[in-house]
């Protein structure tokens, strides 16, 4: 497996976040309420916000669903993978790094040991190397 295909669980993630956060703008948009002036001329149009935002929103839930959905076929995807592997260490380096989103120094220092950020970083590579 490449380094490109261990990262979609961490770029589809993001995805899901970006998207939950525009979903909830869309709804606050539609909720959100001010107040009616009144003594001013009536608009010849009647507009109904949470009418307008609707399709929006329900087009964003199925979006959000369907990447929620493919986040936990990636996770078991990637955690199969992972537990092929042969060697804990590299399972657990590969694990902290792809489906925690750990840094190299989390990850060093979750491992223990003598181990760097360097050293596990390079042992990640060396072994994609190997095994691509």
């Amino acid at each position: 497996m490449t380094k490109k295909e261990l990262s979609q669980l961490y770029y589809l993630k993001r995805e899901i976040e970006q998207q939950q956060c525009r979903l909830e703008e869309l709804q606050a948009a539609a909720t959100s309420c001010t107040a009616i002036v009144t003594g001013l001329p009536k608009s010849c149009c009647i507009s109904d916000k949470l009418a307008e935002y609707a399709v929006e929103i329900a087009d964003f839930k199925v979006l959000v669903d369907l990447n929620l959905k493919r986040c936990f076929y990636e996770l078991n995807r990637l955690s199969c993978y992972i537990q092929s592997v042969d060697v804990s260490q590299m399972r657990m380096i590969l694990s902290l790094r792809y489906i925690n989103g750990y840094s190299w120094r989390q990850i060093a220092f979750s491992i223990g040991g003598r181990n760097t950020e360097d050293i596990v970083r390079m042992a990640h590579y060396r072994f994609l190397g190997k095994n691509q």
